[in-house]
């Protein structure tokens, strides 16, 4: 039996462990980097980048229906199915080269092609055979689609963001079955492609969204392109080579669809990993308790990133946390408490929807601004949406917002970067606005905030809209 020693292990090749490993080899350990594919990462092959390929193609086909409302003539469109899957696994195809040269630049003995599985909190048993014994390892398997147990008879019939990518044709009919952001992303992609979508989830929330107004104006937004049924039961069975789906709760029906995406979630990828001999504390679902200032798990020198934490999903969380793991890994037990940035996620939906900072609170002040009326927003076409800017009462210093409309993907880095600052709304309001733009929209929902903390610098400022503004 061959032994293997090192500093820091790594356990997964993906975003988060490459982090983790360039991490702590900078720091000076000697690493060993352990993955049974080295296929590439979630983002390139299976998740960001070919999902908004997809959606790309959408967008193109939506603003040929939508150019009657500029006085400009055009046919319907006509989607080549082939041709836009083709163009999604070429171009994914290409982004995916790139993960695998960045791979490939890591020095040959330090990659390891196996599986791996704990023999205690320092040892891992590789499937060949090998032991690796580091002194301390990283936990970074990434995630994987979940798949009930009702759907799996189905075989190819329902499909996972794993394997909608391969589809030759673009499907007749689907049948989304979870309203989370990929599941909704998907899905309006799929209707604008001539897709006859539906969406269903048990739940009443959209997007996992904790502000209700915000939840409500995204749904009457996208049911303006098909229908979405929250808080329903589904049944489903095979019909020859489709799918008969009944629903009943807050609506009933049957309906027969081509195929039927699962987007119920993507939870860590641990099995097999043996966490049970690695003395570790697990939550109810099996993942490692730790601390997110450290990713260490306890006082173990076991650390976890990305993914596989359970909590994040978001690339930019991932490669973050590889490398306060890494460094951590390689420091041990010398650990050190990282300071985390905002939290920040995205949907890519149109309109785009954003969630920063936390939660508002009993306590914390709302500011409000709709777009059904905001000036730029009129002058594309594009006037839907709400924006929700959460404040601390004392100084209106913005700690989160939900934020849902034109360009949003865009305007929520700026509040997102204004969170991390300690920005408030007068310090905003003191910022130029050029006009016509989606960024003045933000202003009434300033001027909310200052109003409530009757901050004296709300009365310097004109809160009567510009023209179109």
């Amino acid at each position: 039996m061959t032994a293997l020693t090192c500093d820091v292990a790594v356990v997964g090749a993906g975003t988060a462990g490459l982090a983790a490993e360039r991490s702590a080899r900078r720091a000076g350990a000697k690493t060993l980097l352990i993955d049974d594919g080295f296929a590439g990462t979630t983002c390139a092959s299976v998740g960001c980048m070919p999902s908004k390929l997809l959606i790309a193609a959408a967008h193109a086909a939506y603003a040929i229906r939508a150019a009657a409302v500029f006085g400009i003539g055009a046919q319907a469109p006509t989607i080549d199915g082939p041709a836009v899957m083709r163009r999604v696994r070429q171009e994914r195809d290409a982004f995916v080269a790139g993960t695998l040269n960045s791979i490939a630049a890591i020095p040959d003995e330090i990659k390891m092609r196996a599986r791996a599985n704990f023999v205690d909190q320092t040892r891992l048993a590789l499937n060949d055979g090998r032991i690796v014994s580091a002194k301390a390892i990283v936990i970074a398997t990434g995630s994987r689609p979940m798949v009930p147990d009702m759907f799996r008879t189905l075989g190819p019939l329902a499909l996972t963001n794993e394997t909608i990518f391969e589809l030759a044709q673009l499907p007749a009919s689907i049948a989304v079955i979870g309203a989370g952001p990929l599941g909704l992303e998907m899905a309006q992609a799929l209707v604008r492609l001539g897709v006859d979508v539906e969406v269903f989830d048990q739940s009443e929330r959209l997007a996992g969204l904790h502000d209700a107004e915000v939840a409500a104006e995204l749904k009457s937004i996208l049911e303006r392109e098909m229908p979405i049924r929250l808080s329903v039961k589904i049944s489903v069975e095979r019909d020859g080579d489709a799918v008969s789906l009944s629903w009943s709760g807050t609506s009933a029906g049957t309906k027969r669809f081509e195929r039927l995406l699962i987007a119920t979630g993507r939870p860590p990828q641990l099995a097999g990993l043996g966490l049970d001999v690695s003395g570790l504390a697990l939550d109810k679902h099996g993942t490692p308790l730790f601390d997110r200032n450290t990713m260490q798990c306890g006082a173990a020198p076991i650390f976890v990133a990305g993914d596989a934490c359970g909590q994040v999903p978001v690339l930019h969380e991932a490669a973050s946390e590889g490398a306060i793991a890494g460094r951590n890994a390689a420091s041990f037990p010398a650990v050190h408490h990282a300071s985390r940035s905002v939290a920040f996620a995205i949907m890519f939906s149109d309109p785009p929807l954003a969630v920063l900072g936390r939660p508002s609170t009993e306590g914390d002040i709302i500011g409000s601004a709709s777009y059904a009326d905001q000036g730029r927003a009129k002058v594309e076409a594009r006037n839907a949406g709400l924006v929700r800017l959460h404040a601390d009462r004392e100084h209106g210093r913005l700690v989160g917002a939900a934020m849902l409309g034109p360009a949003m993907d865009h305007m929520a880095h700026l509040l997102a970067w204004a969170i991390e600052r300690g920005e408030t709304a007068s310090g905003l309001l003191d910022m130029p606005f050029y006009h016509p733009t989606f960024e003045e929209g933000l202003k009434p929902a300033l001027h909310q905030i200052c109003k409530a903390v009757d901050s004296t610098d709300a009365s310097a400022y004109d809160e009567g809209k510009l023209p179109g503004g």
